[in-house]
């Protein structure tokens, strides 16, 4: 019994004298996660490829050590970006740039969801950048520029600051100087520079889908006929030439054209070819049943949209934030001329000083957000294109007009 006791006793020693070891040893280090990686498709305009790609660039290296980063840029209009994305919304890209006229539908479609911060971006923002990003109130998406309307270029060297005033006497200077006035009638946006102004009206319903439209009316002091006679009298001069926007620029290029409307987005090439010739301002009135009528637009913003369906909502949110802000937007201004909506950017010095700009805000007083429904387009180009062309057929103005209303407004 001693010799048991003795060897149970042994052990019982050697039993303390391993915890105590045990006890000595430092606490096992715990593993550091492993960084995960974030995969984020980037829709934009084919045309913002390098600026995207430099924002990226910027992003990672502000959140570099919370996550290792996949940016996948691809090209896509954003004009077209509406289409493209609900046919594979599921699929598509996290982040997207997009036409505010596209928000509405994009929002019913499930493709979007309402913005947590929405007090900072608007206060950040213009507030009708803030409203082209909305619906019914609700910011559904990260206002990007405030600069998608028109205005008119010119070369000082052909025209007086009295010409610029009237399309009328700009297109007859044009004509003398063996120069054009470019202005795209194919594209119903456009077009509505004529219409804009007179009393008569185009708008989208309530339903979100279908138009009013009384461009044809045949009453009050401007009628429908009135403007579209307006648009032959310009077109029947040889210093008018119906382009479309890279046929604009190209003219400007080459020296055959002195003066066109277009947008901000051709600010940069604009002024590389005219110099310091180079002109900007307000569209000018036209001359219509003996009135001059101050030519209108169509304005709105480019959007940034963050996929609902994103598997990383998260991330995807916080680049869209970054492309959007100050500093992102005062670098796209500086390397594409595009006119921001923060208020800080668009306040700086470099942004108040762009000709391109200063019309922009001029032509603001006269322009309205875009916000038509899909079948305006096709009927208007369809009677705009035949201005252009002089009315070859002569079909009856009215009768155009009216065909015009009824394709606007078919349900």
């Amino acid at each position: 019994m001693v010799r048991k006791s003795f060897v149970w006793l042994a052990v019982g020693v050697l039993l303390l004298l391993l915890a105590a070891c045990t006890s000595q040893e430092s606490p096992p280090q715990e593993e550091e996660p492993a960084s995960r990686t974030v995969a984020l498709t980037v829709w934009g305009a084919q045309e913002d490829e390098e600026l995207l790609r430099e924002l990226f660039a910027s992003f990672q290296k502000q959140y570099a050590g919370q996550a290792d980063f996949d940016i996948t840029y691809q090209a896509q209009s954003e004009s077209g970006c509406k289409d493209a994305l609900l046919a594979g919304l599921e699929g598509g890209p996290d982040v997207f740039a997009f036409a505010d006229d596209q928000l509405a539908a994009l929002a019913a479609a499930g493709a979007l969801a309402p913005l947590e911060d929405t007090a900072s971006i608007s206060s950040a923002n213009l507030p009708a950048a803030v409203e082209a990003a909305s619906v019914d109130g609700t910011l559904y998406a990260y206002p990007l520029t405030a600069d998608n309307g028109y205005f008119l270029y010119y070369n000082k060297a052909y025209f007086t600051e009295e010409d610029v005033r009237s399309f009328n006497r700009l297109v007859e200077a044009a004509a003398k100087a063996g120069k054009v006035v470019t202005m795209d009638w194919s594209s119903a946006w456009y077009v509505y520079a004529f219409f804009g102004n007179t009393g008569m009206e185009v708008r989208i319903n309530e339903d979100g889908i279908t138009n009013t439209c009384t461009w044809n009316s045949a009453e009050g002091s401007i009628r429908g006929v009135d403007v579209a006679q307006a648009m032959l009298d310009i077109a029947a001069s040889p210093g008018f030439a119906n382009r479309v926007d890279t046929d604009f620029l190209a003219g400007v290029q080459d020296g055959s054209v002195a003066a066109g409307v277009s947008g901000v987005w051709n600010a940069v090439a604009v002024e590389e070819a005219w110099g310091e010739n180079t002109g900007a301002a307000k569209l000018p009135t036209f001359t219509c049943a003996g009135q001059q009528i101050q030519m209108a637009s169509f304005s709105g913003c480019k959007l940034i949209g963050v996929n609902a369906y994103s598997p990383e909502a998260e991330w995807a949110a916080r680049l869209a934030e970054w492309i959007t802000g100050e500093d992102g937007q005062a670098r796209r201004f500086a390397v594409r001329g595009q006119g921001p909506s923060n208020i800080r950017a668009a306040n700086s010095p470099e942004v108040q000083g762009s000709p391109a700009i200063a019309a922009l805000l001029a032509q603001s007083e006269f322009s309205q957000l875009q916000r038509v429904g899909g079948k305006f387009w096709d009927p208007v180009t369809e009677f705009a294109g035949n201005m252009a062309l002089g009315n070859p057929g002569g079909v009856p103005l009215q009768e155009q007009l009216d065909r015009l209303v009824e394709g606007v407004t078919a349900r």
